[in-house]
C-alpha cells in the first residue's frame, strides 16, 4: 500500500510564561492508504498536538521546531494558510472530541451540512478546472516536442487533438451530470416511496401532502434520455393523479388508489435505475465529430460501437501519442537526475570538509535546489513527494542551523546569569530554592549539520532508486492514468453542487452515518440531538466532502459506553466503504482493539511503541504500554486494575533520560542518564526501552498483562475455530 501521509521528525513545542514546553519531540510515522493508524497515550503525551499540526490548526503560541508533514507531495508545515484552506476539511477531515464545539448551536442541522459542500465545491471546481487546463497545456506542449518535432504540420495536428479532447469532454460532462442527476432523483423517490408506503400501511402518515409532493418532484427529476425514457408519459400521467387525489385521500383517509399508483411509480423507477449506463465518455466524442445520430441498438451494443468509434478514430492515436511524450520526457529528467545526483555526492563531500559559513552554504544548497526542480518530470500525474519537498526540507534545516548559532549565544549567557543568581540566592538560603533555572534550550549544531547531509543523501539514495528502476516503467499504462487524470479533473470542475444537490447529498450522508428520519432531523438545531446523534451529525459533516483522510481525535470520550461502541463501529463501516485513511486519538489501548492496523503509543512527547495492533497487545515491549494494558478494563479481568503510578513530567523541563523512568517500576539506571533509542523488534515493530538492550536483564511484563494476553490468544483461536 502507498504512503497517504508522512510525518518525519516532527518537533513542537509551545511559549509560556514559565518557558519553552516540549510537546512533540522528534516522532515519525506512516500512514498507508486505507488503513487506520492508532495514537494512544495519556493527556499531555503529545497525540493531539501531532493531529492538529496535521491539520494546521496549532495554537497561536506553538513553535515547530523542526520535522515534516508529506501529504500529496506537499510538507503540510510549510505551505501557506490559502493552500492549506483547499486541504483541510476537503482532502483531511477531522471529528473533535466534544461535537457540540463543532457545531453552530444557532444554526440548523441542514444548513451546517450544505454549507461546507457548496463552499468546498466552489473551490474544488475552480482547482479541478487549473488542474485539467494547466496539464492538458503542458501534454500540448510535450506532444509537439516529442511527436512533431518540428514538423509544423504535424504541430498543428497534435494542437488540434488537445483541443478537441477538451471540446468532447464537455459534451461527455453534460451527459452525465444530467445523468446522473436523474439517476439520483430516482433512487431517492425510491426510498421515499418506500418510506410513505409504510407509513401508509401503519396508518402513521404525518404529512401525508408534503412528502407526496416530495416524491412528485423526485420523480419528474428521474425524467432523462437514459433513466426514464419510454415511460416517460406513464410517469407524467402517475405524477398527474398523485396531485390529482392527494387531496380528496388525505380529506378521507382512503388512500387505495394512491398506494396502486406509487406501487407502479417504484416500478418504473426500479427499472430504470437497473439498466446499463452509457459510456458518455464515447458517446460524448461521437455526438460532437460523428455529425450523425445515435444508432437505435441496445444499450451493451451502443456502449461497444461507442467504444471502437473513439478508438478507431481518435483515442487509440492520442494515447500513443500521450505514451511517446511521456517516454520522453522521462528520459530527459532521467538524465537530469543522473547528472544531480553527482551534484549531491560532491555537495556531500564539500559540506563534511568545509567551514559552515552561511554564504558559502547558501550558495551550495541553493545550487541544489535548482537542480531538483529542474529534475522533477511535469508530466508525472503523481508527485515525488522526495523530490516536490526538498526545497522547502532543506532551507528549514539550514535555518535551524545558522539560527541556533545564534541562538545558542543568547542562551547560554542567559543560563549562565539566571544560574549565576539562582546559586547566589541557593548560597544566601542555605539549600536549594523552590524555583530551577529554565535549561539553556541550545540546538544541537552537529546534529543540525547531520541533518543537512541526511535530507541531501536521502534524495540521493531515492533518485539512484528511479534510476536503478527506470527500465520497468509502463509507459502504456501511464498513459491511459494520464487520460483518467484529465476526465477525473473535468469532472470535477463541471459538477457544480447546487444548494438542491447539496440537500440530497446532506439526507444520504445522514442516512448513511444512521440518523434516523433525516428529511425531519435536517431542519433540526444541535440542542434537539442526544450526544451519540451530535456526534453522527459532525461524522456526517467530516465526510461531505469525501475526504482521503479522518482524523478521530478522542471521538468517543463524552460519550456514554453504548454510544461508544455504535461511533466507533460507525467508524469502521465507513471506512472500509470509503476506503478512508484514519488517525485515531485516544487515551484507551481498549477502544482500538478491533479497529487499528497500527499503533504508535506516545509518551512525553514521544512514541515509545510502534507496531500492529496484534504486535502491541500481543507482544507488548514497553513498560508504559504494560501500564496501559495494566490499567485497561475488560469482562474477564477479575484481579484489580493497576493505576500508572506518579504524574507526567513537566516538559519545560524535559528529563535527561527515559521520560517514564520515574514512574517505572522496571528503570534500569541508564533510564535515568539517556533516552533510549528505538530498538527494532520486527519489521513492524518496535519500542524505545532499554530493557530490550542485548546486555539487559529479562523482565517479563506483570502477570495483569502475560494473563490478558493469553487469554486474548485463546479467544481468538476458538473464535477462528469455531469459524
Amino acid at each position: 500500500m502507498a504512503n497517504k501521509l508522512e510525518v518525519r521528525n516532527l518537533r513542537i513545542s509551545f511559549r509560556t510564561v514559565s518557558g519553552k514546553l516540549q510537546a512533540v519531540r522528534d516522532i515519525s510515522f506512516d500512514l498507508k492508504d486505507g488503513e487506520t493508524l492508532a495514537i494512544v497515550g495519556e493527556s499531555g503525551s503529545g497525540k493531539s498536538v501531532t493531529s492538529k499540526a496535521i491539520l494546521g490548526i496549532l495554537a497561536g503560541n506553538s513553535i515547530v521546531d523542526g520535522g515534516e508533514i508529506i501529504y500529496d507531495g506537499k510538507d503540510l508545515l510549510k505551505i501557506p494558510e490559502d493552500e492549506f484552506y483547499k486541504i483541510r476539511g476537503d482532502k483531511i477531515a477531522m471529528i473533535f472530541q466534544d461535537p457540540l464545539s463543532s457545531l453552530n448551536p444557532i444554526m440548523r442541522i441542514g444548513k451546517q451540512l450544505t454549507e461546507a459542500m457548496i463552499l468546498k465545491g466552489k473551490a474544488r471546481q475552480k482547482a479541478c478546472r487549473a488542474a485539467f487546463n494547466d496539464y492538458l497545456a503542458l501534454l500540448e506542449k510535450a506532444m509537439i516536442r516529442s511527436v512533431a518535432k518540428g514538423d509544423a504540420e504535424k504541430a498543428k495536428i497534435l494542437s488540434q487533438k488537445c483541443k478537441d479532447f477538451d471540446k468532447f469532454e464537455g459534451k461527455h460532462l453534460e451527459l452525465e451530470i444530467a445523468y446522473n442527476s436523474a439517476i439520483n432523483n430516482a433512487n431517492d423517490a425510491i426510498s421515499e416511496i418506500e418510506n410513505l408506503l409504510f407509513l401508509i400501511e401503519k396508518k402513521a402518515v404525518k404529512d401525508a401532502k408534503e412528502s407526496l409532493s416530495i416524491v412528485d418532484d423526485l420523480a419528474l427529476g428521474a425524467l432523462n434520455e437514459y433513466v426514464v425514457n419510454e415511460d416517460a408519459n406513464e410517469l407524467k400521467e402517475l405524477v398527474a393523479t398523485i396531485r390529482k387525489e392527494d387531496s380528496k385521500a388525505i380529506k378521507s383517509g382512503e388512500f387505495d388508489l394512491i398506494v396502486k399508483t406509487l406501487k407502479r411509480l417504484d416500478e418504473i423507477l426500479k427499472s430504470a435505475v437497473a439498466k446499463e449506463m452509457p459510456n458518455f465518455f464515447s458517446m460524448g466524442y461521437y455526438l460532437t465529430f460523428a455529425n450523425e445520430p445515435l444508432p437505435k441498438m441496445p444499450m451493451d451494443e451502443l456502449n461497444k460501437f461507442l467504444r471502437n468509434y473513439l478508438d478507431k478514430n481518435y483515442m487509440l492515436e492520442f494515447i500513443e501519442n500521450v505514451k511517446v511524450s511521456l517516454k520522453d520526457s522521462a528520459e530527459e529528467h532521467f538524465a537530469i537526475k543522473q547528472r544531480v545526483v553527482g551534484e549531491f555526492k560532491s555537495a556531500l563531500e564539500t559540506l563534511k570538509t568545509c567551514e559552515f559559513k552561511q554564504p558559502d552554504i547558501d550558495n551550495i544548497v541553493n545550487a541544489l535546489v535548482k537542480s531538483v526542480k529542474g529534475s522533477i518530470d511535469p508530466l508525472e500525474i503523481t508527485k515525488d513527494s522526495a523530490a516536490h519537498t526538498f526545497e522547502s526540507s532543506i532551507h528549514s534545516a539550514v535555518s535551524v542551523y545558522f539560527n541556533g548559532e545564534k541562538k545558542n549565544v543568547v542562551e547560554e549567557k542567559r543560563y549562565a546569569k539566571q544560574k549565576a543568581e539562582y546559586d547566589r540566592k541557593a548560597a544566601k538560603a542555605g539549600g536549594e530554592l523552590s524555583w530551577k533555572v529554565t535549561p539553556a534550550a541550545v540546538v544541537d549544531l552537529d546534529l543540525a549539520k547531520e541533518n543537512i547531509c541526511k535530507i541531501i543523501s536521502n534524495l540521493c539514495a531515492h533518485y539512484e532508486e528511479q534510476l536503478a528502476a527506470k527500465d520497468q516503467r509502463d509507459y502504456s499504462e501511464e498513459a491511459v492514468a494520464v487520460i483518467d487524470f484529465l476526465k477525473l479533473n473535468a469532472s470535477g470542475f463541471a459538477n457544480k453542487v447546487t444548494r438542491r444537490m447539496a440537500k440530497l447529498r446532506a439526507l444520504k450522508l445522514m442516512e448513511e452515518v444512521g440518523i434516523p428520519e433525516p428529511r425531519k432531523r435536517y431542519r433540526q438545531y444541535p440542542f434537539e440531538f442526544s450526544g451519540g446523534m451530535r456526534q453522527r451529525i459532525v461524522i456526517a459533516i467530516a465526510l461531505a466532502a469525501n475526504p482521503d483522510i479522518l482524523i478521530c481525535d478522542e471521538p468517543t470520550t463524552a460519550l456514554d459506553v453504548t454510544i461508544q461502541a455504535q461511533i466507533l463501529e460507525l467508524i469502521n463501516k465507513l471506512k472500509k466503504e470509503r476506503n478512508l485513511s484514519i488517525i485515531f486519538i485516544t487515551h484507551d489501548l481498549g477502544v482500538v482493539a478491533n479497529m487499528a492496523d497500527k499503533i504508535a503509543v506516545m509518551y512525553a512527547g514521544k512514541i515509545v511503541e510502534y507496531g500492529t495492533s496484534r504486535e502491541v497487545f500481543y507482544s507488548p515491549a514497553h513498560p508504559y504500554t504494560w501500564a496501559l494494558l495494566s490499567s485497561m478494563p475488560d469482562l474477564d479481568t477479575n484481579e484489580k486494575l493497576e493505576a500508572i503510578p506518579g504524574t507526567p513530567p513537566n516538559m519545560i523541563y524535559p528529563p535527561v533520560g527515559d521520560a517514564f523512568a520515574e514512574r517505572n517500576k522496571y528503570a534500569l539506571k541508564i533510564d535515568f542518564e539517556k533516552q533510549p533509542p528505538m530498538f527494532k523488534i520486527s519489521e513492524t515493530h518496535s519500542a524505545a526501552t532499554w530493557l530490550l538492550h542485548p546486555d539487559a536483564p529479562h523482565v517479563d511484563p506483570p502477570k495483569i498483562v502475560t494473563e490478558r494476553i493469553a487469554r486474548s490468544k485463546k479467544n481468538a483461536e476458538g473464535g477462528s475455530n469455531n469459524g
